[in-house]
């Protein structure tokens, strides 16, 4: 046999926050879409998930807006990505004790009171844009007091993706 293994494939760290931003396409939130992995510490994914609707509430009539009232925007009624993709997991709960969870978007305070309380004990995320927002500062906190791990994902360089279905 002749021949090297192929030298650009994605990293397990990139294989995973690939499969959160591919998820975070299924949002129809026209303003921002964020998705989630959750992986076993054997990188199995035991679950994905995206920001959207709750079940059975229609997209037509889902008030999508950022502005306004709050009961005419979508914060009081969207489900983030990360509580999505724990709620969609199948499997025994047990499972996700010491799983970690890739997000596109660092989580908020609610979504990290979900994410410890499931027994996951690492995030890696890919984008803090948020971060002094006292939502952040209390997830931060929230993971500091109950040792939830979280980093920003490293990476060696951008790296674009395409995925062609033809």
């Amino acid at each position: 046999m002749s021949g090297e293994k192929r030298k650009d494939y994605l990293a397990w760290d990139e294989y995973f926050m690939a499969l959160a931003k591919l998820s975070a396409m299924r949002s129809k939130d026209p303003s921002t879409q964020v998705g989630a992995c959750i992986v076993s510490n054997d990188n199995r994914i035991l679950s994905i998930g995206y920001n959207g609707a709750p079940n059975g509430f229609d997209d037509e009539n889902f008030p999508w807006g950022r502005e306004g009232e709050n009961l005419n925007t979508k914060y009081p009624y969207v489900c983030h990505a990360e509580m999505n993709a724990i709620l969609n997991f199948r499997g025994s709960k047990k499972d996700l004790e010491n799983a970690k969870i890739y997000v596109d978007l660092f989580p908020c305070n609610e979504c990290a009171k979900i994410i410890i309380q499931s027994g996951i004990k690492e995030v890696i995320y890919l984008s803090d844009k948020y971060a002094n927002s006292e939502n952040n500062i209390a997830s931060r906190r929230l993971f500091d007091e109950c040792k939830v791990k979280y980093s920003k994902i490293k990476l060696d360089e951008e790296k674009e993706i395409k995925i062609e279905l033809k």
